[in-house]
């Protein structure tokens, strides 16, 4: 090699040395502090890309347990006001066999007509008021029940509107009725018996749609944890084993400054072949 105070080949090798072990410790100081292993495409562009799907999927997946959650809340209102219905409902049926008593007289049936009429009364205002963020499903020309499913939304579970106000499809017991006579509390008889008839399909078609947003939800829940876990492993940092090469680095860097402090003294050494000679 030549002896030359103009080029220092030495310093050169050590000075591209030492930026190496410098720019390594840098990048393992990066996903000590991030904790993650790739944090920009400077890392690797593939894994970037994949993990950003991921975590568009997990967004959405979150977006999905929201919509269910929802659902499942409105789905459990509908139940415990057609529930409520249902027991009212009893309630009109003991009151109005009682009237259909022949032998009845006419301040019983008076005290009778007027319980009847309350609490068929209390049936629509239990059907108005079963309201869940904005949803009734249970009221004339109520809402359906929907949710959407899968991290883009592209499907939907729906749970149909049941009429359950008074006069209506499920519940055939008219608004108006009364127990004036013995006609007309056989007549409430036969609607409330219709009308619990129909209401038990209703709950149970209610109650079947719950349950399939609950497993939807156990489902989506499942999903964004593998997910979330899947994502961990592509992009998280080993601190353990970071922890060992940061070590390492460091030593390299320590390394590489001593290294080229010493190619950064050749030259001076230069000067000691022409004190030699003038010896």
């Amino acid at each position: 090699m030549v002896n030359s105070i103009n080029t220092n080949a030495g310093a050169l090798f050590g000075a591209q040395n030492l930026r190496s072990a410098s720019s390594a410790l840098g990048e393992t100081r990066e996903q000590i502090a991030s904790g993650k292993r790739v944090n920009g495409p400077d890392d690797n562009a593939a894994i970037l890309a994949i993990s950003n799907i991921l975590r568009s999927d997990i967004a959405g997946l979150n977006v999905t347990k929201d919509s269910i959650n929802r659902a499942i809340s409105t789905a459990d209102v509908s139940i415990a006001a057609g529930t409520s219905v249902s027991n009212l409902l009893l309630d009109l049926r003991e009151t109005a066999l009682q009237a259909a008593d022949p032998g009845l007289d006419e301040d019983s049936r008076r005290i009778l007509n007027d319980q009847f009429t309350s609490l068929r009364d209390q049936v629509n205002s239990i059907v108005d008021s079963a309201s869940f963020n904005g949803t009734n499903a249970i009221k004339a020309g109520g809402d359906d029940i929907n949710a959407i499913t899968g991290a883009e939304g592209q499907e939907n579970v729906t749970i149909s509107a049941q009429d359950l106000s008074l006069g209506g499809p499920n519940i055939t017991l008219d608004a108006t009725q009364t127990l004036g006579s013995l006609a007309d509390a056989q007549t409430a008889l036969s609607a409330i018996d219709e009308s619990l008839t129909n209401l038990s399909g209703v709950l149970s078609e209610f109650g079947s749609g719950a349950n399939n947003l609950e497993q939807l939800r156990e489902f989506t829940e499942t999903l964004s944890n593998k997910t979330q876990e899947g994502l961990g492993n592509l992009v998280d940092a080993d601190l353990a084993a970071l922890n060992a090469e940061f070590e390492a680095n460091q030593v390299r860097e320590a390394l590489g400054r001593t290294a080229l402090n010493i190619a950064n003294q050749q030259p001076s050494a230069i000067l000691s072949l022409f004190s030699n000679q003038s010896d």
